[in-house]
């Protein structure tokens, strides 16, 4: 097996188990703190976002890069270079970024939101920031190295730590308010986010083959090469994901105002804001974990292919990453249209945004494409047209909330609008800029069979959860209505040959039986 599909295989089984560790932690937060308490730590959670990603300065993605180029040359002392001058920049970024959050949060939260009380949690966040700048440079290490093992136990150590103190902090914080239970929430994530640094540099410290610490400073001095060949590709980088959390950043102040004109009070827009971040995204954003991995592992794997000129091995991994999306993608989306109702009963206690899922599943099978199309134009140094497409979605995405969330009639469903809209949009956009790069073949009979498939398996889903009543437990009914519905689609895929007998062959446990 390739490091590619090795490396993306142990960040799959990573990335399941921290959604659904971190999809216990949402549970716990909703259960604790309530659509209010969420709505708080939703809000102020794209002002530290945004933050972190001045402060990592697209280092991760432009570190996996070019270490993997040098690790390709065997060139140990470049990627010394690399590691340093990352360090030095992220850890002096961090000393100016967490003070200045700090000192900030009251004219933020006065200014700019609907609802003092995000100060809390703003505050209580800000330490996270060094944290995770760190953590970043370590991180595009063992990527570039296609060495995907301590990043993946890394996050699952993060949510385990996260879901514990949670639980604790928020219990402990919330006789004193609710924005002091949100802070607690944000508490427990820097905890869990240095229990996972701590794991990282403990395995870099085991596996590395030089001292870092050894001429630290004159390496830095003499890094000036290194440091442009890293802004080539982190500066765009940075562009693209700052676009991305400014956008992030100004949406909750743009949908609190817009939600106001339509006639919602501070408090309530809050609530709805809750509902939609809070509840209804996480739940989407589940099958994500596939596509991050595949981007996580595609960036060096195309470098690697990219260096040695062998554009057939790079079109050959991004069709390998684009197919797996859109099959484990459309899976999903089926299953959160069809069982979107009792998925939120049982998970939050309540159907509150039902409709919300019901309206942007369809969409996000783009949302599952848009991953590895991103980390193949960052790869092959289209980092800059990235940043463009992704400038292009922030606008219309702001635009199309504040024309259709201060509209009385729809709300918060005009936030969802815009939100798929421009996802729709930034998808489609890169999907154009990838083909005009390197030669890509579309096969659209595969895309026919892929949207029959997708059909009649929701069809039965549907009718099959709807026509059992003989099960009256709730649970029960789920969990036999998601196995069928997986069960038909899977079948489909065979009958079809969407899904053939070599990719079954990739999956470990499965390989002996075949």
């Amino acid at each position: 097996m390739s490091k590619f599909l090795k490396g993306t295989m142990i960040l799959l089984v990573a990335g399941l188990f921290t959604r659904v560790l971190g999809f216990i932690n949402r549970i716990v937060i909703a259960r604790f703190i309530g659509e209010e308490g969420v709505g708080l730590y939703m809000m102020a959670f794209p002002t530290l976002m945004l933050v972190i990603t001045i402060t990592q300065l697209g280092l991760p993605v432009a570190i996996s890069k070019c270490v993997a180029e040098a690790a390709t040359i065997g060139d140990r002392l470049k990627i010394k270079k690399i590691l340093v001058v990352s360090l030095s920049i992220t850890i002096s970024l961090s000393l100016i970024f967490t003070p200045g959050l700090i000192l900030l949060a009251p004219y933020l939260t006065e200014t700019l939101f609907t609802d003092t009380r995000i100060y809390y949690p703003l505050v209580a966040i800000a330490p996270i920031i060094p944290i995770v700048a760190i953590s970043a440079v370590l991180r595009g290490y063992f990527q570039g190295m296609q060495n995907m093992k301590p990043f993946a136990v890394s996050q699952v150590i993060e949510q385990s730590v996260r879901i514990i103190l949670i639980a604790i902090l928020t219990t402990t914080f919330s006789p004193f308010g609710i924005e002091y239970a949100a802070a607690g929430a944000m508490i427990a994530s820097i905890i869990g986010e240095l229990s996972s640094l701590a794991y990282m540099f403990t395995m870099f410290k085991l596996k590395k083959k030089f001292k870092v610490r050894r001429k630290f400073f004159q390496v830095v001095k003499d890094g000036k090469e290194t440091l442009y060949e890293l802004m080539r590709v982190a500066l765009p980088t940075t562009g693209s994901r700052f676009i991305g959390n400014i956008s992030w950043f100004l949406e909750p102040i743009v949908v609190a105002h817009s939600l106001a004109i339509a006639g919602l009070t501070a408090k309530l827009a809050t609530k709805e804001y809750g509902i939609l971040t809070g509840f209804a995204l996480p739940l989407l954003m589940l099958p994500s974990f596939v596509t991050n991995s595949l981007s996580t592992a595609l960036v060096p794997a195309i470098s690697e292919a990219n260096t040695k000129r062998n554009f057939y091995l790079v079109e050959h991994r991004l069709q390998q990453a684009l197919r797996f999306a859109l099959l484990t993608g459309g899976l999903s989306v089926v299953i959160l249209y069809v069982f979107a109702e009792p998925f939120m009963q049982i998970m939050y206690g309540s159907t509150k945004g039902t409709n919300l899922i019901k309206l942007m599943a369809p969409f996000f099978i783009f949302q599952y494409y848009q991953g590895p199309l991103q980390a193949t134009l960052q790869a092959l140094d289209l980092a800059r047209a990235a940043m463009i497409n992704s400038m292009i979605g922030a606008v219309v995405k702001l635009g199309i909330i504040f024309i259709l969330a201060s509209n009385p009639q729809l709300g918060i469903t005009g936030a969802a609008l815009g939100i798929m809209t421009s996802t729709l949009l930034v998808t489609l956009l890169h999907f154009s800029t990838v083909i005009k790069k390197i030669q890509f073949t579309i096969y659209i009979r595969d895309y026919i069979k892929f949207l029959l498939v997708t059909i009649s398996t929701g069809f039965i889903g549907y009718w099959w959860y709807e026509n059992n009543l003989l099960q009256e437990n709730l649970i029960t009914r789920l969990i036999c209505g998601v196995l069928l519905t997986t069960f038909s689609y899977l079948l489909f895929m065979l009958i079809t040959r969407l899904i053939k007998k070599s990719d079954i062959a990739y999956i470990p446990f499965l390989r002996k039986l075949l």
